[in-house]
């Protein structure tokens, strides 16, 4: 999980990506910042998100990547 918050801190470093879960409902990231953060997710946890998975409900918060990630690592 650390690894994901460096990687959201380097786009975001003024938001508290612990705490905060209204990452898209508050236009917090936006697409350019949800391409970058597939492309460190594949490269950081060899993972390829698919595209059906690049749903708000998956990016709102550092907690869904997280879970996104584990799910996929699994599979």
């Amino acid at each position: 999980m650390e690894e994901l918050i460096e990687i959201l801190e380097d786009l975001h470093p003024e938001v508290d990506f612990d705490e905060c879960d209204t990452l898209i409902d508050d236009k917090i990231l936006d697409s350019f910042d949800i391409v970058t953060i597939v492309t460190e997710v594949n490269e950081v946890f060899d993972v390829a998100i698919p595209a059906e998975e690049l749903i708000p409900d998956n990016f709102n918060s550092a907690k869904a990547i997280w879970e996104l990630i584990e799910k996929l690592q699994d599979e």
